[in-house]
Parts: C-alpha cells; structure tokens; sequence
C-alpha cells in the first residue's frame, strides 16, 4: 500500500499535475493539502474518471485537505481537531483498508514571537491530543502532510541560515517531538538518514535549482506499521514541472 502526501498549493491550479502523477506513480492513498477550494469546486467526479474516491475540506483562497484513495472506500470520515475551535480547514482524517489515516496543514506560523506563531503552538498542542485519542482507537496509524518543521538540521540546507527562524526552532521542533513520542516514526529516516533531502523550496532565488530546501512534508507511522515499512521517498519530479507546487509528493510503501 503506497500512502502519499503532496501539498499542491492550489488545486485548481495543480490539477494536471495531480493527474500525470497519479496516472505515472499510481499511489493506493493521497493526502493533499491547501486546495484552496471550497467544497462545490473540488474536481471529485474528474479524480473519480481517474479511478480514486475523495473526501475533502475545504474554503476559498486558503488552506484546504484531502484524502484519495484508489481500490478502498474512505470510511469514518473526521473534519478539524475535536475540540478545538478554528475555522481554518488544515484537518481531515479517515479509515481505508483497516488504516487509519489523519491527514495535517499545520499553521506556518509566519514569525517566532508573532502571534501566528503563538496560534500555530496551541494549534499542534491540540493535535498531539487528538493524535493521542487517535492512537488509542487506532494503532494502525499514519499521520502526514505538511508539517510547517523541518525535523532536525539534517533536514534543512543551510542550518545557521535557519537557525531559531520559522519551521526551525526549538519550540517546533519540540512540539514535533512530542507528537512522536506518542509513537510515532518518520518514515522517510526508517530508510535513509543522509542530510541534503529537502521537499519544499522557496520560489525565490532558484531555490530549488540550487537545492536551498526544507524537508517539511513527513509520513509518520504507529509503532504498528513501523515494522511494514519496505521504502519511502521523496518524488523530486513535480517540482522541476511547468508552474510547480513549491512542495512535491512524499510517500511511504507499507506491506500490509
């Protein structure tokens, strides 16, 4: 079963992209992130011609996620973060083939010290609750999308450059960390632990012409799936596309 993630950044915008890689790497799961559609807009019956169910949340301009999947129904659909009051559509989670999967935007959070920045650390507190909730319902768990934190400076091109700025501090990264010590393992370094994998660049300044990225976007699997894992990877192909997402796909293969 292969699971993906890929934060497209405009899904009316992206949608050939979407439909040559999934026509090319022909994942069993995706997980999307900011659509940037409302609801009436997301091109379900056009995903459905190329074979893949989907469940969506989104609202104009901003954010956005989805779940697709290819061969399995999507069942016990979860939009948001229980109890956790934010308009803001960056949370869908859903079970398909005995797999529970929560798919997450997490807040960029612009600045350390703003208040976005304030709003995205009570944001991922809550979603270490509800992952916690999860876990217990769920031991098959697979949590991915686009984390907004490099994990460590392995994962980030220019380390001093980025030093206690956005997506790179401590306070993050410790958030991050919590989350994992519920039991979670990023699959991308179950496999390979090499610095200098990035899947987000800036379009600025031929960032990722000149490898300037972050690895942002993870699939973290339960102690459950830990041991299913055979591969995971980072699809460099999309970004070097005509008018790219900023990020590009990430997967994880499970043998279940």
């Amino acid at each position: 079963m292969k699971i993906a993630s890929w934060n497209v950044n405009s899904l009316n915008v992206r949608m050939p992209h979407l439909s040559q890689w999934l026509g090319e790497s022909r994942p069993d799961v995706v997980a999307l992130q900011e659509t940037k559609l409302e609801d009436g807009r997301f091109p379900d019956t056009e995903l459905a011609a190329l074979g893949y169910r989907s469940v969506f949340a989104g609202q104009k301009t901003y954010n956005g996620v989805a779940i697709l999947a290819r061969g399995h129904a999507i069942e016990d659909v979860q939009v948001g973060i229980p109890g956790f009051d934010d308009e803001q559509k960056r949370v869908i989670a859903a079970t398909i083939n005995g797999v529970r999967i929560v798919d997450f935007y997490i807040v960029n959070g612009q600045a350390v010290g703003s208040a976005k920045f304030d709003y995205k650390m009570r944001w991922l507190a809550a979603a270490r609750a509800m992952l916690a909730d999860e876990l217990a319902r769920h031991p098959q768990l697979v949590v991915l999308g686009d984390f907004n934190i490099a994990p460590t400076d392995a994962d980030v091109h220019n380390p001093k450059r980025w030093q206690e700025k956005i997506m790179c501090s401590t306070p993050e990264r410790d958030a991050l960390g919590a989350m994992a010590a519920l039991g979670l393992h990023d699959s991308f370094r179950l496999h390979c632990d090499e610095a200098g994998h990035h899947s987000w660049w800036d379009y600025r300044l031929l960032a990722f012409d000149r490898g300037w990225g972050l690895r942002i976007d993870l699939v973290l699997l339960s102690d459950a799936l830990r041991a299913r894992c055979t591969g995971a990877g980072i699809d460099l192909a999309p970004r070097g596309w005509e008018r790219p997402s900023d990020h590009t796909p990430v997967w994880a293969q499970l043998d279940l």
